[in-house]
């Protein structure tokens, strides 16, 4: 998949024979070398012979043929039905690919579908991302402020570099995904009169709680349907009463949030 791409779809012959497989025939036509050919594309020497010998025993043709020395050297080369396939493969690639741009394009007409997967192709370790539009802009000398307007109305607010803010050209009205991981999330579920300095607070209401051995990925539904993860340790699970239906507060440093926009 290439930058920027939104739609890919894997091109195979009889259900089997894939991208690796041709790329093996293609490493093996240049090097005349199955050890050459196997570290090109990327497989174990023994995987490729597995490859190379289902095909073999599948087609009417051989594939491959054995030179043993001599003034051109040994090795094994692709017979006339191999380079046949290996054409085929490459004119039927190049097809697909195609096909694939056109649809792309057509995606474009579709405003709503086209921004909703250009922001799900964003690849990301972030557990928390919000879709929203840039509410608030301020740019100082060093740092700027960012506050992104969540479709439910509410409001993240992130602290990034004046550089950072004008490489991704923020300003008024852009749309923006805040990401934030699980791990800077704090959960509050009884504030007792206090205030925090953090500028996000979202307040929700437990909806999942993922136990593991040390940790648990506890999920809060926010009132506009949208879900936030904090990771939370067992004993702080425990010390809390946190379970399904318990109202509680996501709270997050606003340096905590990293904002993603198209340039």
């Amino acid at each position: 998949m290439t930058a920027g791409q939104l739609i890919t779809a894997e091109l195979k012959l009889a259900g089997r024979l894939d991208a690796r497989f041709f790329a093996l025939l293609q490493a093996l036509h240049d090097t005349g070398s199955i050890n050459k050919a196997a570290r090109t594309a990327g497989l174990s020497y023994k995987g490729a012979w597995l490859l190379l010998e289902t095909a073999c025993n599948l087609a009417h043709e051989p594939l491959l043929e054995t030179a043993t020395g001599g003034a051109g050297g040994g090795g094994t080369r692709l017979t006339p039905a191999a380079h046949g396939l290996l054409e085929a493969w490459n004119t039927l690639q190049a097809e697909h690919q195609q096909f694939l741009r056109e649809q792309e394009s057509r995606i474009s007409q579709w405003p709503a579908l086209n921004g909703l997967l250009r922001r799900m192709s964003m690849k990301t370790t972030a557990r928390n991302q919000f879709a929203g539009t840039v509410g608030a802009l301020e740019v100082g000398p060093i740092s700027a402020q960012v506050t992104i307007v969540l479709k439910s109305g509410d409001e993240i607010t992130a602290t990034m570099t004046a550089a950072a803010a004008k490489r991704l050209k923020l300003k008024k009205g852009k749309e923006a995904i805040a990401l934030i991981k699980a791990s800077a999330v704090v959960l509050v579920s009884d504030f007792a009169g206090w205030q925090l300095s953090a500028r996000n607070q979202l307040a929700g209401t437990v909806s999942r709680i993922e136990r593991g051995g040390v940790s648990s990925l506890v999920v809060l539904t926010l009132p506009g349907g949208a879900t936030l993860s904090a990771s939370v340790t067992n004993e702080g699970v425990e010390a809390l009463g946190l379970k399904p239906g318990v109202l509680a507060t996501a709270v997050f440093k606003a340096y905590s949030v990293m904002v993603a926009a198209q340039p």
